[in-house]
């Protein structure tokens, strides 16, 4: 027995799971209308990479598809609020962002447990991610498949010393993202931990209210925060990507044919944008060392005595299937 459903019952369908319709005038004959949000910049790899995926999902249903994309969340506070709620459609969210209504995505950003982001991918694209995946379902959100895009390993960048070991973080004020589990891993190391809005960190750098920030190099470039910042402190202390999710009453009221593109140029965008993030964090220290930035290595040994009360509270944070999942892949961490 075949099934087919058209453009009236899917639009109905939407329309019951709260979802405006945008009629054929306004979207120029397409079906579904979606709003993409990310938290880059329009030169990041991440943007150019999405637009492109938008575009080829378009042409690949015949124009019955069209989203509208929002870089920096269109400057909006609360992105994952309007996910869930329906207001947009996709948005890509690091995990301590998702961990917000599902603690176990924090693991993605456990520190000194990833070494690489090859290793990431390893978990992520396979049964850590499918178990994440379930828990962000169960929230009411869809994450896509393979749909993780690439931010990096996470340094330290300074505005007036380096840091050169874990007693170095003390009293350091520091921007930090995500959850208060990951802040922890820095109030352990006896930092002064800031949270705000990355759209705001370049002036609180410049301002002086902190002194220090956590983010990939890409980060470090994409921001401009060579011309606030002098030290690049090389610490490789956590990993964080961009996790492809969707509203899942709107995805579930999808064709399953518009599913399949969707799903498809996700997985094929993601992998080209972890090889041009990959690439962009690789060529940076010499680039940012010609803005005048000054890079240190830092005894990694030194941070693993000062987080073994911390590593219990973390694990009972993601949970136990998280944890085991995530040892499974990069070994014994605690």
């Amino acid at each position: 027995m075949s099934f087919s459903i058209n453009r009236r019952q899917v639009n109905a369908g939407l329309a019951a799971a709260g979802f405006t319709i945008w009629t054929q005038t306004r979207a120029r004959a397409a079906d579904f209308y979606l709003r993409q949000y990310h938290n880059q910049p329009v030169e990041a790899p991440l943007h150019k990479r999405i637009v492109e995926m938008w575009a080829a999902i378009e042409k690949e249903t015949s124009g019955r598809v069209r989203a509208e994309i929002f870089p920096q969340n269109n400057r909006d506070p609360d992105p994952l609020g309007k996910l869930i709620a329906g207001e947009i459609q996709f948005l890509t969210l690091a995990g301590n962002g998702l961990s917000a209504i599902s603690p176990p995505c924090d693991v993605q950003a456990t520190p000194y447990s990833f070494k690489n982001s090859a290793q990431v991918y390893r978990a992520l694209d396979s049964d850590l991610g499918a178990y994440l995946r379930d828990e962000l379902r169960a929230k009411g959100l869809y994450a896509v498949p393979f749909g993780c895009f690439e931010n990096g390993m996470h340094q330290i960048s300074i505005t007036g010393r380096p840091v050169r070991n874990a007693a170095d973080f003390r009293g350091l004020k520091v921007r930090i993202p995500g959850s208060q589990l990951y802040q922890d891993f820095f109030r352990s190391l006896g930092a002064d931990v800031h949270t705000m809005n990355i759209a705001r960190m370049y002036d609180a750098l410049k301002s002086g209210q902190i002194e220090a920030q956590d983010d990939p190099l890409d980060v470090m470039e994409l921001f401009k925060l060579y011309e606030v910042q002098k030290y690049v402190s090389m610490t490789d202390h956590s990993w964080s990507g961009y996790n492809q999710c969707a509203n899942l009453r709107m995805w579930q009221a999808l064709p399953a044919d518009v599913q399949r593109v969707i799903e498809t140029n996700v997985r094929k965008y993601a992998v080209l944008q972890r090889a041009d993030t990959d690439k962009l964090n690789e060529t940076l220290r010499t680039e940012l060392e010609h803005r005048g930035m000054m890079f240190n290595n830092v005894d990694l040994a030194s941070f693993r005595p000062a987080l073994t009360a911390f590593y219990p509270r973390w694990k009972a944070h993601v949970g136990t299937r998280a944890w085991d999942l995530l040892e499974k892949h990069t070994g014994r961490l605690a």
